[in-house]
């Protein structure tokens, strides 16, 4: 059987994860250490497992609603009114496999063949095959080192044609750890407005800023009625493997999630809905305690980080957000892609090249700092190791 006529020409034009690329050739080396997963090293906190192991022994185990458990979705509304200052009830709340799967209705249910969304460059590998999955185009628009990677209006605006329909709004940023603060969105929301275009704002980082607080795009003046907010708790919330994730949007939008949610999925784990429901009921009676203590440490590995590679001459930016560092290797006369494959052969560490994330930025090189100091210190001892030795080969040529 000819499988290649069989099977679908937009999924055929789609590649792997560069990101998974690097992982799986990592997990099948010894001794390596592994700088490339964007996952937290914090287990979830103890309490929400043992909610959710006596749910279990209760018998807890059935679907909820479609749209999920509705005790989750008022606390979910209650977290995001004190966090970030939205106000979204529960019939504009849609619990969600992850914030993966949002980012795939989202596009489902805005794009038309030959639409275009854009999308800022570089940012996270699934939005643009999403993109293209749901039949749109999707164009990226670059964002500059020089500009700390954020998105700018001059970029914006060079990109928008009749034919865009929407934005990804990817901050704070994988891969670069790139926000956008307050001036920064107030430079495009005419742009945005004055274009009717909608916003896709994947804030699933919104708890890991360490400069200023994060602020949402939606809670903009005339914003919400064209933003679909996408947040969960894998991030924030060190539970990544509970795929537990929820979208906000205008109710109109989220009827046509919930659509295709309730087809594609049903409802997400009812077991992972109830421990995420009692992580924000823990937090609203400790102020977050878990997710400001675990904050905290990721900025001490993000300052040690940043500093080690620019010690090196490696221009690394400060990033501001997530948990992720984006260093140039320029200054060393090769891509991003052949510096990972000989750091990941000759240094046994791996690291994500810059073009997984775009073309655009295959100079650079992306290191999650979302593990251990002791780990982070041997992984940064290694490279400092074979850096050196690149000089010394650069130079003897």
């Amino acid at each position: 059987m000819n499988y290649d006529e069989i099977l679908s020409s937009r999924v055929k034009e789609i590649g792997f994860s560069g990101i998974r690329k690097f992982f799986d050739l990592a997990s099948n080396m010894k001794d390596i250490v592994s700088l490339g997963v964007g996952e937290p090293d914090f287990p979830t906190p103890w309490a929400v497992r043992d909610h959710a192991i006596s749910q279990i022994r209760k018998g807890v185990t059935q679907y909820t609603s479609n749209a999920g458990d509705i005790t989750l979705r008022k606390n979910i509304s209650r977290y995001l009114k004190e966090r970030f200052s939205l106000d979204y009830s529960t019939d504009e709340l849609l619990v969600t496999i992850g914030a993966s799967e949002p980012i795939d209705l989202a596009m489902r249910i805005l794009v038309n063949p030959g639409d275009e969304v854009l999308v800022p460059a570089p940012s996270y590998v699934s939005y643009s095959p999403c993109v293209r999955l749901s039949g749109g185009v999707a164009v990226e628009v670059p964002c500059f080192e020089e500009d700390n990677f954020k998105l700018t209006r001059e970029n914006l605006l060079k990109a928008i044609t009749p034919k865009t329909k929407a934005i990804i709004f990817p901050y704070p940023n994988n891969p670069t750890g790139a926000v956008m603060r307050k001036d920064d969105i107030d430079k495009i929301i005419d742009v945005i407005i004055g274009n009717d275009l909608i916003v896709i704002s994947d804030e699933i980082y919104a708890e890991l800023t360490y400069n200023s607080k994060h602020i949402s795009i939606a809670s903009f003046d005339n914003m919400k009625e064209r933003t679909i907010y996408i947040n969960g708790f894998s991030k924030s919330f060190s539970m990544t493997g509970w795929r537990v994730g929820y979208v906000a949007a205008p109710r109109e939008l989220l009827r046509q999630m919930l659509k295709i949610h309730q087809y594609t999925a049903i409802c997400a784990p009812i077991m992972s809905q109830f421990a995420g429901s009692y992580a924000l009921e823990q937090g609203f009676n400790d102020n977050f305690s878990c997710v400001e203590d675990m904050r905290n440490e990721y900025n001490v590995r993000r300052r040690f980080v940043i500093g080690r590679f620019n010690d090196l001459g490696l221009s690394c930016f400060e990033a501001e957000g997530a948990f992720y560092v984006f260093p140039s290797v320029k200054s060393l006369g090769m891509t991003g892609t052949e510096f990972a494959e000989r750091l990941l052969a000759e240094g046994k560490v791996a690291v994500v090249p810059g073009s997984a994330f775009s073309d655009v930025c295959d100079d650079f090189i992306r290191v999650s700092y979302a593990y251990s100091m002791k780990m982070l210190t041997k992984a940064m001892d290694k490279i400092e190791i074979f850096v050196n030795s690149l000089k010394k080969e650069k130079e003897t040529k």
